[in-house]
Parts: structure tokens; C-alpha cells; sequence
């Protein structure tokens, strides 16, 4: 067994053992890439504040999420196509994260299905909601995620039409994946991979094949999945599915100030600062740089939470200090889910617990709750080194 001490070590195992085309579906972002890059790099320009003679015993990094309490601030991110990077992906995945006490997130694209996992289970999880033209097929998914006892609903707001990502149109990504010759040349080499998901419960997207009117296998699914993400998602819509849903509600994919406020009006519990890691629009600013105005647009008066480029548990400190009141992984989890299984998540969750909770200490604080500005440096255009252009061109 490897030692693993930190993200790298696992992502560097799965590399080697998870096929190229779930692999790159992982670690990409559309277009160029540079909104992928910065959601890493930008924490690397916020600087931590040492303190020193301070006591440091009774450390604690519980808090709460939303009401739920945590053992961390740091939920697992609904992932597609979890259950390819590893066999019977989302079942292990949300167990690891029962055990370890954070919340996990099951994406509308699973392998695995909300009643697969619900089965597997015994603490209620949360469940991402990608809207649809479908509308019947919208409300029979909200239906099985409440059968299912999930404790919130996580509806995506950034993916009403689907980024280019080059490397997955390059490696006609699917699951499972084609039989091309250049796939065969891949899979031979991932042997251990290939004799797990033999054996796997689920090898398509378990929420909608067989749950929608003519779709009973993967060549239907790709037809319908085509024409389904809803571009005219407004917030109308949005207000009618919280109705509908009738318990907690997390908005995904929130990047400016005007759209947080508005998030706000149709009273979302939370919201997520995020660009969808990077795969969606490419050009945007990073989580972390947006944190700091979306916070200043709505306050304490909802729940701010981050998405994208934690690798580390300094960047989870660097997300709450900065006023963030939960952070989400995804890539993280993945690296140890590819590369290890279950055993492979618990050990990303442990990386990153010990190293909050080591650089709380070093920081002078021993409460997630006492986190703030105070324990970091940042520089001063970090997030005011933008301007927009006017939109009415007369002012231009």
C-alpha cells in the first residue's frame, strides 16, 4: 500500500488505473481550460497569518451545513459518471462519506440510482437536480429523491446548455465507454479497472434509463440527453421546483452578485459559488475570486457555499476564513475513488480533515466558527481588479 499524504499521491494512482476518457472527464475544463487552471491557482495567491503561543488543544472542525451537522465544512460535489471511475462509484463514494459524518451529493447523471443508493445507505443524502425539457420525467425524479428521504434538493443552474469540452468529444465519452479501437488499446491496460465493473451493479445512467418512455439503453439515452437540458430555465422555474420540492433547497453554479440576490428572493436555503469546475463557461473567474463579492451582494442573510479547485484542506480554511460556510470536492474524492475505491475516498477525506485541522492550529484558531479575514493575507486587487463594461452602449 502506498503512503498517502496527499491529493497528488491519489491522483497520481488513479491516473494509472482509470481508462482515459473518465479520467480526462475528470481532470478537464472547457475551451482552454483557464477557468479549470485558476479555480486551483487563484487559492495559491491568498496567504495564510501564522500565530504562535496560542493554545491549540481542544481543536474541533465540526460544524453545521444547512442544519446538518458536519465533522467538517466540506461536502462531496455531485459528480457524473461516478460510478465509471470505479465500480458501484456513488454506492462507496456516499458510504465513505456517511462514515466519515459530511454530506454526499448524488448528480442526476449517476451510475448508480437514487434507489441504489438509498438502499445502500442508512443517513439521508442530498440529491443534484439537472432541469429538463422533459417536465413529467422532472417530477417523477423529485418524487423518488423524496421516497429516497434525501434531506436537500441541489439544483444546477450552469448547465442549461453543455460546454465544449474537447476532450470529451475527442474521446467519445460515454458509458460505458465505446468499443473503438483506440478505447480496446486503453482498456487493455487497465485491467483491474475492467475486472471490478464487470461485477458492478449498474454500467449506465441509472436515474433515466428505464425511467423514461423509449430510453432502454445507452444508444436511446444519448438521443434524449442531446435535446434535455432546459435552456429556458429562469427563475420562475426555479421558484416552482423549490415549491414543489418542499424542503431544502442549494443553488449550484452561482457566479455573480445580481444572480445571488436573486437567489435570495426565491428563497433558496444556500447557494453555491461555482463554474461548474471549470467546464462550462471557460474565460470566468474563479470560485474564490467571485467569493468575496457574492458575500458583500447577500451577507449573513443565506448561506454561501464554494465549489471548485479544493485540493487541500488549507484551501478549505482559505474558503471559510474568507467567509464561505461550507465548501464542496469533487475532483478530490474522484482521485481517491479511481484510485482506491471506497478506502481510496475515506483517505481523500482524511488528507484533507488533517490538514485543516493542522493549519488551524498553526493559525492560531481551534473553531471552524472563529475562522475570518483576520488569519489571512490577500492581496489588495484580489477581487476588485475588474471592470464590467457598461451595457447600454450610449454609456460606452
Amino acid at each position: 500500500m502506498p503512503v498517502i499524504t496527499n491529493i497528488d499521491d491519489l491522483k497520481r494512482i488513479y491516473q494509472r488505473r482509470v481508462p482515459r476518457m473518465f479520467y480526462d472527464y475528470a481532470e478537464s475544463g472547457s475551451w482552454t481550460e483557464q477557468t479549470f487552471r485558476e479555480n486551483c491557482s487563484d487559492f495559491d495567491q491568498i496567504r495564510l497569518r501564522q500565530r504562535v503561543a496560542v493554545d491549540m488543544s481542544g481543536r474541533s472542525t465540526a460544524t453545521r451545513m444547512i442544519g446538518e451537522d458536519v465533522a467538517m465544512p466540506v461536502a462531496l460535489a455531485p459528480v457524473g459518471l461516478t460510478g465509471m471511475q470505479c465500480a458501484d462509484g456513488e454506492i462507496k463514494t456516499a458510504r465513505a462519506a456517511e462514515a466519515f459524518g459530511v454530506p454526499f451529493t448524488l448528480s442526476t447523471m449517476s451510475i448508480n440510482s437514487i434507489e441504489d443508493v438509498a438502499e445502500a445507505t442508512t443517513k439521508p443524502f442530498w440529491f443534484q437536480l439537472y432541469t429538463m425539457r422533459d417536465q413529467d420525467y422532472v417530477s417523477r425524479l423529485i418524487q423518488r429523491a423524496k421516497d429516497a428521504k434525501c434531506s436537500a434538493l441541489v439544483i444546477t443552474l450552469d448547465l442549461q446548455i453543455l460546454g465544449q469540452r474537447h476532450k470529451d468529444l475527442k474521446n467519445g465519452l460515454s458509458a460505458p465507454p465505446k468499443l473503438t479501437a483506440k478505447t480496446l488499446a486503453n482498456l487493455a491496460t487497465k485491467w483491474g479497472w475492467g475486472i471490478e465493473m464487470l461485477g458492478a451493479k449498474r454500467r449506465h445512467f441509472g436515474n433515466i434509463v428505464g425511467h423514461v418512455h423509449g430510453v432502454t439503453d445507452n444508444a436511446d439515452l444519448g438521443a434524449w440527453t442531446a435535446e434535455q437540458f432546459d435552456p429556458s430555465l429562469d427563475w420562475d422555474k426555479i421558484a416552482k421546483i423549490k415549491e414543489q420540492w418542499g424542503g431544502k433547497v442549494i443553488l449550484k453554479g452561482i457566479l455573480d452578485a445580481e444572480d445571488a440576490r436573486m437567489a435570495l428572493k426565491v428563497g433558496a436555503d444556500a447557494i453555491i459559488v461555482s463554474n461548474h469546475g471549470g467546464r462550462q463557461l471557460d474565460g470566468a473567474l474563479s470560485s474564490i475570486r467571485m467569493l468575496p463579492e457574492i458575500l458583500d451582494a447577500v451577507g449573513d442573510q443565506i448561506e454561501v457555499h464554494l465549489d471548485g479547485g479544493i485540493r487541500s484542506g488549507q484551501d478549505v480554511l482559505k474558503a471559510m476564513a474568507m467567509g464561505a460556510k461550507g465548501t464542496y470536492i469533487g475532483r478530490a474524492f474522484i482521485y481517491g475513488l479511481g484510485a482506491m475505491g471506497q478506502q481510496g475516498v475515506t483517505r481523500a477525506l482524511e488528507v484533507i480533515h488533517r490538514e485543516l485541522d493542522l493549519t488551524m492550529a498553526l493559525c492560531g484558531e481551534t473553531q471552524v466558527a472563529n475562522l475570518g479575514r483576520h488569519n489571512l493575507l490577500i492581496p489588495r486587487n484580489f477581487s476588485g481588479d475588474w471592470q464590467e463594461w457598461p451595457r447600454d452602449p450610449a454609456k460606452c
